[in-house]
């Protein structure tokens, strides 16, 4: 529950416990993939046996079988370049390699005036809690941070938004369901800009890759972003679901 620490309320007795109950039950499946591959290699000799036992605990903690046979590759020669001995070792190395991983290539170009981040994505993989979490980061490191609620199509949506922008402390802009989402996002620069403020989050509806007019959207929706403020910056953020597979790769082309 440590990403939602900050979105706290009053709750019910009964609520509380709904939550304890959960974060067991999350806390239990997350030690038992994961500290299983740390027993496989606290107290282990490398060895190549122990190489397959780690790509197999891997993949059974749902990392992709690719995935799972580059890092144990990458293992493998950090061991020998760094002529590591023990199983210890190779799990720090290990953890070394996953957070490189894990590294963003390409860091966010946040130097607009304002940084828009246009958040996209098809229904349900979690674009609104994603702004959420994004606005309480960036507004936790100093920036001035405003929300723009684009997804006028999905009824409640804007709702939705307006409750995570009470909780993370930061402004709304929105309008009724049917609006323009292009005309919302562009007011909210405007207003971002005028205001002196440093990012707009945007979110957009869930729509699918391969349809064209909801596609033509998007890009009449970055034209907006520049209409509103020359000097902004855009970067679009795709946000997916972890079992989406192949498809994944037809949405970011």
């Amino acid at each position: 529950m440590g990403f939602f620490n900050f979105f706290k309320r009053d709750i019910s007795e009964q609520e509380f416990q709904e939550q304890q109950k959960m974060k067991y039950g999350l806390e239990k499946t997350r030690t038992g993939f994961f500290q299983n591959i740390v027993n496989t290699l606290t107290h282990a000799q490398i060895d190549d046996d122990l190489y397959d036992t780690l790509e197999e605990q891997l993949i059974l903690a749902d990392v992709g079988p690719m995935c799972a046979v580059r890092l144990v590759d990458e293992l493998r020669d950090a061991v020998a370049e760094k002529h590591l001995k023990t199983g210890h070792e190779a799990l720090d190395e290990l953890r070394e390699i996953i957070c490189r991983e894990l590294t963003p290539r390409y860091p966010m170009d946040l130097d607009g005036k304002p940084a828009v981040i246009l958040v996209i994505g098809v229904n349900g993989v979690g674009k609104t809690t994603t702004i959420a979490k994004l606005a309480h980061l960036y507004k936790d490191k100093g920036k001035r941070v405003m929300l723009a609620a684009g997804d006028t199509f999905r009824a409640a949506a804007s709702e939705q938004l307006e409750l995570w922008a009470d909780r993370a402390g930061v402004p709304l802009v929105q309008a009724g369901q049917g609006a323009d989402p292009a005309a919302v996002i562009f007011d909210a620069v405007k207003s971002a800009t005028a205001k002196g403020y440093d990012m707009v989050i945007a979110d957009t509806a869930g729509r699918l890759h391969n349809k064209k007019g909801l596609m033509d959207e998007l890009a009449k929706i970055s034209r907006s972003v520049k209409k509103a403020s020359p000097e902004a910056s855009l970067e679009v953020l795709l946000v997916l679901d972890a079992i989406t597979g192949q498809n994944a790769i037809s949405q970011a082309e």
